[in-house]
């Protein structure tokens, strides 16, 4: 066994995401471990636009609420901080302040008093709009430019914080910090950046701890706890029969990652070229050789907005025929529809989109199979119909419903019946949502666009 690493500031990493499970048990280990925060993730783009453009988180608020309410029972027994990133799935004000709700119910649950820290980093659209006449926005790739009247088009627009604002909060007091969005790694690194470890170390325990168990060998069984000295940082899981291992550490730089040895934030970059991973023991690995690169400060911008309604039908074939020859029944499908809802409905082809999606063909892939392949035993038929308004889309929708029940691979033949499993078959999904931005605005201090509030206030300090 090696020696372990001194004078570090230690901060469990229960889960990779609010309302995804959080286990009593990896707080109690963590806090008996030396804990001197506890931090995790509620947010991210993984999952699409809408929970940014609607404002609604993606997980239950059940579930939620059980996550949060292990959380807060843990923080006020270990007198310890909490910090939650990106609260609501998308960090937007509407997101945070759903969050903000849940936790003072909590708070009155189960009679504790925190002094509550809100970070809003929602961004008004005007605002942006004249930073981008001055220059201040830059796109990313793929985006080239800054199109007029871009941001007026986004329901909600956010800027990701990085750890500072975090910090903030906490010098003033706070015993629980809820933040807006934020980068991922920026909640888990704010607390060892604040107490002076090593930037290298503390970034790259971050982004190693930021999905949780994850970089573990069994990425559901526990929480991890990152120990960040001045020049490396050790990384364990909470659970007694988990185990870290330097490859599942040093795979985790490439998860949502074009470059696996670069990271940018907020503030600079993490480079992880020279980085040593080692076994320390059974189950923890220490790192060490991560350097942090200080760069102009930017903060990356999401908009997203609602660009139409859809409405869809599922169909189930089985038909030996059809399944044989599905790309020819999908194609002669899809141009009677297309020409069955012209001669009906009467409206301009822009304006509307159908789309078919062969679940067990090719619906995940898009690519048609080996003709060398055997034809599957059965595909769901995903039908979509895109348009201005809903009441459009479900128009669409009924046009087609007879030719998706009924059609045949060719003319002449008995006609077949496929299967709805659902009735009404025409099912109106809402609003279709779509990103808008992939920029970042340069600013002039780490807190320029971050709105602190306070509330429920107490009298306890942690900085």
């Amino acid at each position: 066994m090696s020696e372990r690493l001194a004078n570090t500031i230690n901060v469990i990493v229960p889960t990779g995401s609010i309302g995804t499970g959080v286990r009593e048990s990896d707080l109690r280990t963590g806090i008996a471990r030396g804990a001197h925060a506890i931090a995790c993730d509620a947010g991210s783009t993984d999952s699409g636009p809408a929970y940014l453009a609607t404002g609604r988180a993606k997980y239950s608020r059940d579930s939620v609420k059980a996550d949060l309410s292990t959380l807060m029972r843990a923080q006020a027994e270990a007198q310890i901080p909490l910090l939650i990133g990106s609260c609501g799935t998308s960090g937007c004000d509407m997101a945070l302040d759903w969050t903000r709700d849940i936790v003072l119910e909590i708070a009155r649950e189960i009679g504790v008093t925190p002094r509550i820290a809100l970070l809003y980093s929602e961004q008004p659209a005007a605002m942006l709009e004249d930073r981008s006449s001055k220059g201040q926005i830059t796109p990313l790739p793929p985006m080239s430019s800054v199109e007029p009247g871009l941001f007026c088009q986004c329901e909600h627009i956010v800027a990701l914080m990085g750890y500072e604002p975090y910090v903030a909060a906490l010098q003033a007091g706070a015993d629980i910090v809820l933040g807006g969005r934020t980068t991922d790694t920026a909640v888990l690194a704010a607390v060892p950046l604040m107490y002076g470890k090593g930037a290298g170390a503390a970034w790259h325990a971050a982004k190693t701890a930021e999905c949780g168990g994850l970089c573990t060998v069994n990425p559901t069984e526990s929480g991890v706890m990152i120990r960040v000295g001045d020049e490396a940082f050790e990384i364990e899981p909470l659970s007694p029969t988990n185990r870290c291992t330097p490859e599942t550490v040093s795979a985790h730089m490439l998860y949502e990652n074009s470059d696996p040895f670069v990271l940018p934030e907020p503030g600079g970059t993490l480079n992880v070229t020279r980085a040593h991973y080692r076994s320390v023991n059974e189950s923890a690995v220490e790192v060490t050789g991560s350097i942090f690169e200080p760069a102009p400060y930017t903060m990356k911008l999401e908009g997203a907005s609602i660009s139409g309604y859809q409405t869809i039908i599922l169909v189930g074939i089985q038909d030996r025929r059809v399944l044989r020859e599905l790309s020819r029944f999908i194609s002669q499908l899809q141009t009677v529809l297309k020409d069955r809802v012209q001669a009906t409905l009467a409206i301009s082809s822009d304006t509307y989109h159908i789309s078919l999606r062969a679940y067990g063909w090719n619906a995940v892939s898009g690519l048609d199979p080996k003709q060398s392949e055997p034809p599957p035993r059965e595909v769901g038929l995903l039908f979509v119909a895109t348009a201005a308004t809903q009441e459009l889309a479900t128009r669409i929708a009924k046009t087609c419903n007879p030719y998706l029940f009924h059609m045949p691979l060719d003319l002449g033949i008995e006609l077949p019946s496929y299967a709805y499993p659902f009735s009404p078959a025409e099912i109106e999904r809402g609003p279709v949502c779509e990103f808008k931005l992939n920029h970042v605005v340069h600013v002039s201090a780490p807190n320029e666009l971050v709105r602190m509030k306070f509330i429920n206030v107490g009298e306890r300090s942690y900085a």
